[in-house]
């Protein structure tokens, strides 16, 4: 009866311990679904112009891998590839999914373009200047002109290698522009954008003059309609984007004075109506722009026809101050990099990297080229005599393209 009993315990535990390890063995094995990949989802090839943007979608989904010549150039499920060279470039797009991977191939044809590319502003697509004492100037408003015809004259001024200068007026005053070809993000900086700011005899701090930083938005025709959209807009992120003292999403409002009321004079003999352009922002300050006696004209923009408008963007920390002490002789400081307007044309600090780029959230991010630049000025600020702070843009160029 013993020697039963203790085979019966012996074989209850034997069996214990074949089915643990059947366990054990069963949750450490992993299940492997099967996956079925597509036979294709590339073309054998694709064709396209040096300097302007293909777009591939394989339509699949899964982690993908781009590359060319073993180099990983992509991992985004949709491939935006631009090259400033004419040749074929062996595509390979590695696709994983649960475990298992698939890898397609293909060819990228690059041709050279049929007609010569320019590497200067082919088009204006926008322009809002804030107001400032040189609107309705620069460029020139005749009465009767509409928004329509002012964009006109401002593209009449910027489009080609003998662009001239426009002005943006105060914080926020823009510019948008665009190029028959799109900017490849290369290694250094891609481009130039000329203003008139230039480095004062008499300042006493290096690199200081007149520097009016004006913030750079920059975009490529992700869908392909030939224009900028708002969604394809990403920030330079230039020298003070990630200081405290820049503030983002700042909006002013400026509203249109009554040309005919009485002007209030100021203490200063250049001020001839100190309460002249009323305006407001978004953090509860508010003011009024000075008009003084060496322009007459309206610093409103005579073909917008509202009571007022708004415009918002990254500002910048006010950059002039008064050297002199007496108001005599005012200098605007120049921020190290990724503004325009803020150094001197033959300056590097007036060249662009287009991967200083960054999205809404301030995150860097890696875009193939651009097709189009948006610029409006950063600063609200009035420099004394000097009237405000205001951008001005006499082109801009693609360094890459001879």
């Amino acid at each position: 009866m013993e020697r039963k009993t203790k085979h019966i315990l012996k074989t209850i535990l034997l069996s214990s311990v074949l089915l643990g390890a059947a366990a054990c063995k069963s949750d450490s094995e992993e299940v492997v679904e099967e996956v079925t990949f597509p036979a294709e989802v590339l073309k054998e090839s694709y064709t396209i112009d040096r300097l302007k943007l293909l777009m591939i979608d394989p339509k699949i989904e899964g982690k993908l891998t781009w590359s060319i010549n073993d180099s990983v150039i992509s991992d985004h499920l949709q491939l935006d590839f631009v090259s400033s060279t004419v040749q074929n470039y062996p595509l390979t797009l590695k696709v994983e999914v649960k475990g298992a991977a698939k890898i397609y191939k293909s060819t990228i044809i690059v041709n050279k373009e049929l007609t010569p590319y320019s590497k200067y502003i082919s088009n204006v697509f926008d322009f809002r200047p804030a107001t400032g004492q040189f609107i309705n100037e620069i460029p020139e408003y005749v009465n009767g002109n509409t928004e329509a015809d002012m964009i006109k004259r401002a593209k009449e001024s910027l489009v080609g290698e003998n662009a001239t200068m426009i002005t943006l007026g105060g914080f926020g005053g823009y510019v948008a522009f665009g190029f028959d070809h799109t900017i490849p993000n290369l290694e250094g900086r891609d481009f130039k954008i000329l203003g008139n700011a230039f480095w004062g005899n008499n300042a006493n701090a290096t690199r200081s003059g007149s520097c009016e930083p004006g913030i750079i938005m920059v975009g490529y025709d992700k869908n392909k309609n030939g224009k900028p959209d708002e969604d394809e807009w990403y920030e330079i992120a230039g020298s003070e984007y990630f200081k405290n003292s820049t503030t983002k999403n700042y909006t002013i409002t400026y509203f249109k004075p009554n040309e005919n009321k009485p002007p209030v004079p100021g203490s200063e003999f250049w001020q001839t109506d100190v309460e002249y352009i009323k305006w407001q922002d978004n953090f509860g300050n508010s003011g009024f722009k000075t008009k003084n006696t060496f322009h007459a004209q309206s610093y409103y923009p005579l073909w917008l026809s509202g009571a007022s408008y708004s415009l918002t963007g990254t500002r910048l920390k006010d950059n002039f101050y008064d050297q002199s002490g007496t108001g005599a002789y005012w200098v605007g400081t120049s921020y190290d990099y990724g503004y325009a307007d803020n150094a001197p044309n033959n300056d590097e600090a007036s060249n662009i990297d287009i991967s200083w780029a960054v999205d809404k959230s301030g995150n860097y991010v890696k875009l193939p080229g651009i097709d189009f630049i948006k610029v409006y000025t950063g600063i609200n600020q009035e420099a004394g005599w000097l009237g405000e702070v205001s951008t001005e843009v006499a082109g801009a160029y693609d360094l890459h393209l001879k």
